[in-house]
C-alpha cells in the first residue's frame, strides 16, 4: 500500500485552535469496526458504550513545557561565557536517561555537536553530543536540583504545529494539553495522548460505575509525532522509538480479560501502540522498554478490541493504525475504506479535527 491511499481532504477550518470551552464538550462519532456504519454522537455517551468487565487502558504519561528558547554559547565561547550569542529553538522530545534528551533544534545548521546552549538565566545548561537528521539532536544537560521544575520555569507547551495562534501556547494550555489522570512522576511527553484530553474525573467516575476496570500504562509521546511521512510505500515506513511502561496491576489485568474473554479497550493510539507491542514480544508482565512498532492494515491485533481516538492527520502513520483495527475477516470493504468514509461523513459535519478536535470510537 501506499502513503497516497490515506490522503483525504480536510478543510483548515476544522482544525481545531482551541480546546472545547468546558473539557469533555465534544462530539464523538460511532464507528462499527465490522459494518463501517457510523453514527454521530458526544463524549458524554461514552461511559454507556461501555460494558461491565470491560478493561479501559489509559496512557497517563504527563506533557513537560518542551519548547525552549535557547542563547548560543558558541564553539569557542566558554559555556558560562557572560556574553553567549544567538538563539535557537530547542523542542524536547525524547528522555534519554542522565541526564541526556533527544530533541528537534531550528536552526538546526548552526548547533552542531560541541555547541554549547544556555536557557534563561543560566537556569540549565547542555552540550549538544550528536547530530541527526532534519535538526533532531542529542544534548547532554548539566546537573540541576530540579530540571522539571526549571522546564515548568523556563519551558512552553509544545502544540502541534497545525495550531497556529498569534500568541502560540497560551495558559490555558498548560492544563488543556494535559489529561486530567496523568501521573505525578510520569513526566516525558513532547505532545499530549491527546484522546485522553476529553476526560473528566466525573465521566472516569461514571465508567467505574458500570463496572468498568480503569488501569494506566505510560508510553512517552516523541519525536515521530511531529515528523512527516517521508516515503511513498507503507512497507518502507521507520517509526522512532519511544519509552514506555507496564505496570504490574494493569500486567494482571490484561492477562485476566484476555484470559476471561473480556473486551481491552485503549484510549489513545499510543495506548494502542504499546499493548500491541508487549503482544508481539510475549511479555504482558511489569517492565520497561521502548518500541517503535507501526501499526498497519494486515496487522493482526492481539489485545486491542476496540479503540478511543481523535480524528488524525492525512496520510499520517495514525490514520494507518487506525484503518488497521477497522480490519475484520467478516469485512465486505477494506478497513481504509470504512475509516475514510467516516472520516468523509466527519468532515461533512463539520467535526473538529486533531489534538483539541472531537472523537471517535471503534468498536
Amino acid at each position: 500500500m501506499r502513503v497516497s491511499d490515506f490522503d483525504f481532504h480536510l478543510p483548515t477550518e476544522l482544525i481545531a485552535q482551541h480546546p472545547p470551552a468546558e473539557r469533555g464538550d465534544s462530539r464523538m462519532l460511532l464507528i462499527d469496526r465490522h459494518t463501517g456504519n457510523y453514527t454521530n454522537a458526544h463524549f458524554r455517551d461514552f461511559p454507556a458504550q461501555l460494558n461491565e468487565g470491560d478493561l479501559l487502558i489509559l496512557n497517563n504519561s504527563r506533557v513537560i513545557p518542551a519548547r525552549l528558547f535557547a542563547r548560543r554559547a558558541g564553539l569557542r565561547t566558554q559555556h558560562n561565557s557572560p556574553a553567549p550569542t544567538g538563539q535557537v529553538e530547542v523542542l524536547l522530545t525524547q528522555p534519554l536517561g542522565n541526564d541526556r534528551w533527544r530533541a528537534l533544534v531550528k536552526p538546526g545548521r548552526k548547533v552542531p555537536t560541541g555547541e554549547h546552549l544556555i536557557f534563561g538565566d543560566n537556569v540549565l545548561e547542555a552540550e549538544v553530543i550528536e547530530s541527526g537528521d532534519f535538526g533532531e539532536r542529542a544534548l547532554q544537560f548539566a546537573p540541576t536540583q530540579d530540571f522539571f521544575g526549571a522546564l515548568e520555569q523556563l519551558g512552553h507547551m509544545p502544540l502541534p504545529p497545525y495550531i497556529h495562534r498569534s500568541e502560540e501556547d497560551e495558559e490555558e494550555d498548560r492544563t488543556r494539553y494535559q489529561t486530567v489522570y496523568a501521573g505525578a512522576n510520569t513526566h516525558g511527553s513532547a505532545a499530549a495522548p491527546t484522546a485522553g484530553l476529553h476526560f473528566t474525573p466525573e465521566v472516569l467516575e461514571q465508567i467505574k460505575a458500570r463496572g468498568v476496570q480503569i488501569e494506566h500504562i505510560t508510553l512517552h509521546v516523541g519525536l515521530g509525532t511531529f515528523q512527516p511521512v517521508r516515503v511513498e510505500d507503507l512497507a518502507d515506513i521507520r517509526l522512532h522509538e519511544e519509552p514506555y511502561t507496564l505496570p504490574a496491576a494493569t500486567a494482571d489485568a490484561i492477562n485476566k480479560a484476555k484470559s476471561e474473554g473480556r473486551r481491552i479497550i485503549a484510549v489513545g493510539t499510543t495506548t494502542t501502540r504499546t499493548l500491541e507491542h508487549i503482544a508481539a514480544i510475549n511479555r504482558i508482565e511489569p517492565h520497561s522498554g521502548t518500541t517503535s512498532i507501526f501499526l498497519q492494515p494486515g496487522h493482526r491485533f492481539q489485545l486491542v478490541n476496540a479503540l478511543l481516538t481523535n480524528f488524525h492527520l492525512p496520510k499520517s502513520t495514525l490514520l494507518m493504525l487506525v484503518s488497521a483495527l477497522a480490519e475484520t475477516e467478516d469485512q465486505t470493504i477494506s478497513g481504509r475504506e470504512k475509516i475514510l468514509r467516516a472520516y468523509a461523513h466527519a468532515v461533512g459535519g463539520k467535526y473538529r479535527f486533531f489534538s483539541y478536535g472531537d472523537c471517535m470510537f471503534l468498536s
